[in-house]
């Protein structure tokens, strides 16, 4: 069953059918409801399920399944072309595709003070099934989507199909991993960060231009943020991977702002004002939950927003999900990769200290299979230079040391059977084995970190020999790097964890066909990696050595937004 921490905030939820239905206004109040036996479906001006359908936070009872309502998916008040009144939506879940036995059916209320979305939270089904689900409102039905329930907590169940993925910026590449992806018939798809992009057209261009462009501003308002997440769900590709799976989200920085942390926002902010920001953040959050399949534990207070939270699978996983900006310190040393004595301040965090109390305490109970963080930023240290400095990005964890020893430190001092860190942000694939103490290159091995690239951010990029990449050569821990773009499918079973790192050769055309670049295994109780496979790269290529310019030029390539 889920967990996450003392609520920030509660709503008042409208009941339906004996299951939960909830909205909130823009500012964070709770709107006026009507019963939607009351409210009559009247004709709408076009097919208002333009955005798809998705569901997620499975448990063992149910899921929540999410739509929203737009006609007009571009209109610039953000509103898709609805009118301003509420509507109802039925919906129906059924243990067949065919929907020839429907299992439970109901009706929610899309309110224009939640931008028409719909969050249905289901609580009385049966553990470890899958289950397909439609929406309808007047003469319009919505696709067809897939989901599945967690294991009873008592059980294994079958392995499982998980892939995760991160930086889907929608201009620099067609969306074709997350058709790959639902091709895969995962049963359980991450999300780990910048699922949308804030910069106007024109402002975060790669080598040869974009694919294609942002409408609108640079996101500050909710009217901004609201068109943009409209613009990215428009995307059939995208479209096809929800419909696959659940998802667990959580947001990086770009739902937001680039490499904002806490109530600072970035340097040259479009609102550098602190009360500017707070209401940014607030719009950012708001339009966030309007468009994820969250539950309404999630519904965000004004800046606030629980998004940090614990999904069990069963007795096979925990999956820990992280909140790495909301309430992280400001980067050190303004920020950037560089020398900082600031980063090893053990004052300093990433997390914020209730929310590593509760990582911790979850490590603590846990009596699962693997406990798995889905987090954003790469856990792992990654030192630059070739010499006897420490030189290393301070958005990431190197910027917190200390918050990331005593977590590191909280799953071995638990006793965690087997602890996996998966991560997002960077774009490109990683591998890397998590150590006790970077310094020491005798010290134990404690857990492993896999890193999925993006499926579009900074566009196609180019493969390699991964051996030749100057930090796998610093860094003895780090084991596997790629940049292409794709994501990483896993198998989680009771005796190993399978990762295949996919890759696309392009993303600037669409329809490219998916591989495998590598594959490593974690078996059961034994911390680290195995290789298994390695996909041969045709044409070797010079190594960069200790050459510190190669090395700076490789951090400038990789450094981007």
């Amino acid at each position: 069953m889920a967990d996450s921490a003392p609520q920030l905030n509660r709503r008042s939820f409208l009941v339906v059918g004996g299951l939960a239905v909830g909205t909130a206004t823009a500012a964070g109040g709770v709107p006026g409801t009507a019963h939607a036996a009351t409210l009559r479906s009247r004709a709408l001006a076009g097919d208002p399920f333009t955005l798809g359908v998705a569901s997620g936070d499975p448990d063992p009872r149910g899921f929540v399944l999410w739509t929203r309502l737009a006609v007009d998916p571009h209109a610039e008040d953000g509103l898709g072309g609805m009118p301003a009144r509420p509507v109802p939506v039925q919906w129906e879940v059924s243990s067949d595709d065919r929907f020839r036995r429907v299992d439970r059916r109901g009706t929610a209320v899309a309110s224009p003070e939640a931008a028409h979305s719909v969050h249905v939270e289901l609580n009385d089904l049966r553990p470890g099934r899958d289950y397909w689900y439609r929406f309808r409102t007047g003469t319009h039905v919505s696709p067809v989507g897939r989901t599945r329930t967690a294991p009873r907590a008592d059980s294994f169940g079958p392995a499982l199909a998980m892939g995760f993925v991160s930086c889907s910026q929608f201009e620099h590449g067609w969306f074709t991993a997350y058709r790959r992806l639902a091709e895969e018939h995962p049963d359980l798809i991450l999300h780990l960060g910048d699922y949308q992009y804030e910069y106007k057209k024109g402002v975060y261009t790669i080598p040869g231009g974009n694919v294609r462009d942002h409408e609108g501003p640079e996101t500050v308002t909710l009217a901004d943020y609201r068109l943009r997440h409209a613009q990215y769900k428009s995307d059939l590709d995208l479209q096809a991977a929800h419909e696959a799976a659940p998802w667990l989200v959580v947001f990086d920085d770009h739902e937001v702002e680039n490499n904002w942390a806490d109530d600072v926002p970035e340097d040259g902010s479009d609102t550098p004002d602190p009360a500017d920001f707070a209401k940014r953040r607030a719009a950012a959050f708001q339009a966030y939950y309007e468009n994820m399949p969250l539950r309404r534990r999630s519904v965000p207070r004004g800046p606030n927003i629980q998004i940090y939270r614990r999904i069990q699978w069963g007795k096979l996983a925990n999956f820990h999900m992280l909140d790495t900006r909301q309430f992280r310190d400001d980067q050190a040393c303004g920020d950037g990769n560089k020398v900082c004595d600031a980063a090893n301040d053990p004052k300093r965090s990433i997390t914020g200290e209730q929310q590593e109390k509760w990582l911790i305490d979850g490590f603590r109970r846990s009596e699962a299979r693997w406990d798995i963080l889905g987090q954003q930023v790469f856990f792992a240290q990654r030192d630059s230079d070739a010499g006897p400095l420490k030189k290393t990005s301070q958005d990431a964890w190197d910027g917190y040391v200390a918050s990331r020893d005593r977590i590191t430190k909280g799953w071995v001092d638990a006793e965690v059977r087997n602890a996996v860190v998966l991560t997002g942000d960077v774009h490109a694939h990683w591998a890397s084995e998590l150590k006790a103490n970077y310094d020491d290159p005798g010290s134990a091995t404690v857990g492993s970190e896999l890193v999925c690239s993006s499926i579009t951010s900074t566009g196609d990029g180019k493969d390699s020999n991964p051996a030749d990449h100057p930090y796998l050569k610093i860094n003895k821990h780090l084991r596997f790097y790629n940049n292409q773009r794709g994501y990483v499918m896993t198998r989680i079973g009771k005796e190993e964890m399978k990762a295949d790192f996919k890759t696309l050769p392009t993303v600037r055309t669409p329809g490219a066909e998916i591989s495998t670049k590598a594959t490593f295994v974690i078996e059961d109780r034994v911390p680290g990696l195995k290789q298994t496979y390695l996909r041969p790269y045709a044409a070797a290529k010079a190594s960069a050595g200790s050459d510190q310019a190669v090395i700076d030029q490789t951090i400038r390539n990789e450094t981007q937004p």
